[in-house]
């Protein structure tokens, strides 16, 4: 017996291979798509906010705080080594084989600048909060409300122009 694909099979497929993407339907579907796609996307990195620069830094965990430690005894062991991977896995190896009872001094130190962290961050956000207070001279209208009449403004611009 013969397997499921003769010449007619064969022949349709070159003709539908043949017919230009706009007459096939799947082809229609997909550029729909990727259209959207696109689209959501842009907008996405468009409304991402822009950070402060006087916003408080994170504090580091206690295996960063190990680490920065672990650097300056890795480095002076050995010198020659200059790639931070290096150093990075090396350290890596280390945390994982010490007990909890080496990691304390870490913790609690991380512990202690997480703390601060929270403590700056509460400062940080009420003088926010009074700046968004002072600077709330604008209607409670919201921002889509105000971007839709400026869409519609532009839009009878348009069509002045176009009677012309």
């Amino acid at each position: 017996m013969k397997g499921g694909k003769g010449k007619g099979a064969t022949k349709k497929e070159t003709k539908e291979a043949m017919k230009p993407a706009d007459d096939r339907k799947v082809g229609k579907r997909k550029a729909a798509i990727r259209a959207d796609k696109s689209s959501k996307r842009r907008t996405k990195k468009e409304q991402k906010a822009k950070k402060d620069p006087n916003k408080p830094k994170r504090p580091p965990s206690a295996f960063f705080v190990f680490l920065e430690e672990f650097r300056k005894q890795y480095k002076q062991e050995h010198p020659n080594v200059k790639a931070v991977s290096v150093v990075g896995k090396a350290g890596g190896e280390k945390w994982k084989s010490m007990s909890d009872a080496e990691k304390a001094p870490y913790e609690a130190k991380a512990a202690t600048r997480k703390s601060e962290y929270e403590n700056q961050m509460s400062a940080y956000n009420k003088k926010q909060e009074t700046v968004v207070d002072d600077g709330d001279d604008e209607s409670d209208r919201s921002k889509s409300e105000v971007n839709d009449e400026d869409e519609e403004e532009s839009g009878e611009e348009e069509e002045d122009e176009d009677e012309d």
